[in-house]
């Protein structure tokens, strides 16, 4: 850690840590003290049981795509993930979309996905199928720095202009 944290926040750090071990040890002695899991659901869990998931959603949304585009339709994914993934992702899986249109709230991304289909490349239909294309990309890119994924825009869509 002494390599990626500046002198200068090393204290803010190992404050910080210490809170969240206080924390930590407080929701584990709370759960063994009134015999109940609840404690530890509510505290500590949500990283392992959630976190996977922010970790994977996050590396779809732009992984393997041009970087040096200004169309966003090119270089960001949109996947269609089932309710309750979509849910605790708050929709973000239409990330084209939220890209497109920042100020849309979360909630009415799928209807603005709807609305707009005929400009979009076609989302990925699930998540696995969106690892599926990602995966094979990251490996590629391993070897090859400037391979990118190419996403067609459908024939409807309209040109990009800058």
């Amino acid at each position: 850690e002494t390599a990626y944290v500046p002198a200068s926040l090393r204290p803010t750090v190992t404050r910080t840590a210490r809170i969240w071990l206080s924390i930590y040890a407080l929701a584990i002695a709370a759960a063994l003290a009134f015999q109940s899991w609840l404690p530890l659901l509510l505290i500590g869990f949500p990283r392992l049981y959630g976190c996977w998931h922010m970790v994977i959603c996050g590396w779809l949304q732009h992984g393997g795509l041009d970087d040096h585009v200004s169309d966003y339709r090119l270089n960001t994914r949109t996947v269609l993930l089932n309710p309750v993934s979509c849910f605790i992702y708050w929709n973000m899986n239409y990330h084209l979309e939220h890209h497109l249109f920042p100020l849309v709230p979360y909630h009415r991304l799928p209807d603005l996905h709807r609305a707009i289909a005929y400009d979009l490349p076609p989302p990925s239909p699930s998540l696995l199928a969106a690892l599926g294309e990602l995966l094979p990309a990251l490996m590629r890119q391993f070897h090859d720095p400037d391979f990118t994924i190419r996403r067609p825009l459908p024939a409807t869509a309209t040109p990009y202009q800058l």
